[in-house]
């Protein structure tokens, strides 16, 4: 059965008249987004308690007074104050199995999934205020020594760390897995490295030790390990979480675990590899809140975003994007797709994997086991009537050859490659084996890309500079000396790691003529580099060295970043 209405239900319970709904209802057309219970109390007709009672009317669950209940101990160890905060949620009791927390938004019902999956118990919500919830953590969790090492240590304390003596004292390998512990610090490590904007999360054992690292902003940190002989309980939990098969420990596996963390979907790719001491597992964080789709928002100059939005115009033609694995490659092309995805478009993407869900694009994931390859789904897409097309990444000559037939039966075609610059993708897909008449005819652009770590702003200071680090930037120490530098002194925002997030650096090379001409008498790198930068192309050393003088990111960034460029 349907729910029935917040609006209507507080009318039922008297605590608006039908005038003062139809103004409510009127009121929240002019804030889209808000929900009608805040729509109400803002406008001063009812009470936060009055719409809490209304909401647990609404999904049938009891209303809570938060401040006045007494918390057994026992209910407040098996739920971090992370996931307290996270979910907006307070654990009430557990009796008989079932766990019942209060929570400020009854309408999260994914959140209870997700807290059956972490606390492997039932869960039942009941509705309270959102300024008690946050109150009430505070109070219960403001004595509590709620960290990663407090629980790595309780693990050593209960389970020893003599790894063959105590390797089979846990029991059977499910058993290990639905240890309470165990659960604990998988949780914890997940909602820390989601809530720091991590994108992926390392599990790692080795002869001695099993490592747990983290990567944000494209650098790993290492987290405090647990005893050795847990790791095989720590993979069977994840396995059991992203229903893989924890008996078989001597092939790779693949899975994922769909979570809703504060009310956003968030999917961690999984990835199991046995090694020599055991399995390694690679989680991705692919959180759609933490990556922004949007061009205006990745860190591109007016200048060079004004001639890649262009590109995205053309009726027809390929464009690439190029540059190493984690270069924010995927980035830039879905925002351009969504950029580009309207009622009047036909988008069709192929991916390996595909990484982010976009309504009104229609995505295919390739699948090589079954032979459904990239050059195998292009063929059946162009079947499909596209306009535009993203092909993950043309890898050999027959996707190639596809891509260009593609562009020259009126399709533009998005995709990558993995070259150091923009010139360097001409000589690849000659390499492959593409006739070079063919890729002037159809190569309208290509735009190389890196991502550098931005200065914490918190604790950005700024410094002169060494002679022999200004050399680095191959600049003229008396010209650098006009500008100043900046670091990040590292403070409690950025982990001490003085960095704070990561844009883009770009170099985009627009195919003209004279270009054209270069590719057709196979002209060299060199000789195709010099020509653009001479009709104006931004280098990646020039783009990082404007991230340096205002202020953005460092020396050591950019040189790292693009030492390999420039080869004049």
């Amino acid at each position: 059965m349907a729910k029935m209405r917040l609006g209507k239900i507080l009318v039922e319970l008297g605590y608006l008249t039908d005038d003062q709904l139809w103004d409510v209802l009127e009121e929240q057309k002019q804030s889209p987004g808000q929900l009608i219970g805040q729509v109400a109390i803002r406008m001063g007709l009812v009470t936060d308690a009055q719409v809490t009672e209304g909401l647990a009317e609404q999904h049938g669950m009891p209303v809570v007074k938060l401040l006045d209940t007494n918390i057994p101990p026992k209910v407040l160890e098996m739920v971090p104050q992370t996931m307290a905060s996270i979910y907006k949620i307070v654990p009430i009791s557990l009796k008989d199995g079932v766990m019942t927390v209060a929570m400020a938004d009854p309408n999260n019902v994914a959140a209870l999934d997700d807290l059956r999956n972490f606390l492997g118990v039932d869960v039942r919500g009941a509705v309270s205020t959102l300024e008690d919830v946050e109150r009430k953590i505070e109070q219960i969790y403001a004595n509590t020594d709620d960290s990663i090492e407090e629980v790595i240590n309780s693990m050593a304390d209960a389970y020893g760390s003599d790894d063959k003596k105590k390797a089979h004292d846990i029991g059977d390998m499910e058993a290990m897995a639905d240890a309470a512990p165990i659960r604990k610090l998988l949780n914890m490590v997940l909602l820390l490295a989601i809530k720091d904007q991590a994108s992926d999360i390392h599990f790692e054992p080795f002869e001695d030790e099993f490592k747990i690292r983290v990567k944000a902003d494209g650098v790993l940190y290492e987290m405090v390990p647990p005893p050795r002989h847990l790791a095989n309980a720590i993979v069977s939990r994840i396995k059991v979480m992203s229903d893989l098969d924890i008996a078989e420990r001597r092939l790779p596996q693949d899975g994922r675990i769909e979570l809703n963390v504060g009310g956003n979907p968030v999917d961690l790719r999984v990835s199991v590899l046995p090694t020599m001491h055991g399995e390694s597992v690679v989680m991705r964080v692919l959180d759609r809140t933490v990556i922004q789709l949007d061009l205006n928002k990745i860190g591109m100059d007016p200048s060079i975003l004004a001639k890649f939005r262009r590109m995205l115009k053309l009726p027809n033609g390929i464009v690439l994007v190029t540059g190493p694995t984690g270069s924010g490659k995927t980035t830039t092309l879905y925002s351009a797709l969504n950029e580009l995805n309207d009622i009047e478009t036909k988008v069709i993407t192929t991916e390996d994997p595909i990484e982010y869900d976009i309504d009104g694009l229609i995505q295919v994931p390739v699948n090589s086991d079954i032979d459904v390859t990239f050059a195998n789904v292009l063929r059946a897409i162009l079947r499909h009537d596209p306009d535009k097309i993203l092909i993950g990444e043309i890898r050999d000559l027959e996707t190639a050859q596809i891509a260009v037939q593609s562009a020259l039966t009126g399709h533009l075609v998005f995709s990558t490659l993995h070259t150091n610059d923009a010139p360097s993708a001409i000589t690849r897909m000659r390499d492959m084996g593409v006739p070079s008449f063919l890729i002037t005819a159809t190569v309208m652009g290509i735009q190389a890309q890196r991502l550098v770590r931005k200065i914490c702003t918190e604790c950005r200071t700024d410094f002169n500079p060494s002679d022999e680090l200004l050399l680095e930037l191959q600049l003229p120490v008396e010209q650098a000396r006009q500008y100043s530098f900046y670091y990040g002194r590292g403070c409690e925002r950025c982990n001490n790691s003085g960095y704070k997030g990561r844009t883009g650096i770009y170099e985009l090379l627009e195919v003209s003529d004279d270009i054209r001409d270069l590719v057709s008498n196979n002209s060299s790198v060199d000789e195709i580099r010099n020509m653009a930068r001479s009709q104006g192309m931004t280098t990646l050393r020039e783009s990082g060295l404007k991230l340096i003088f205002d202020g953005v990111s460092t020396i050591d960034e950019v040189v790292r970043e693009t030492v390999m460029e420039d080869g004049d």
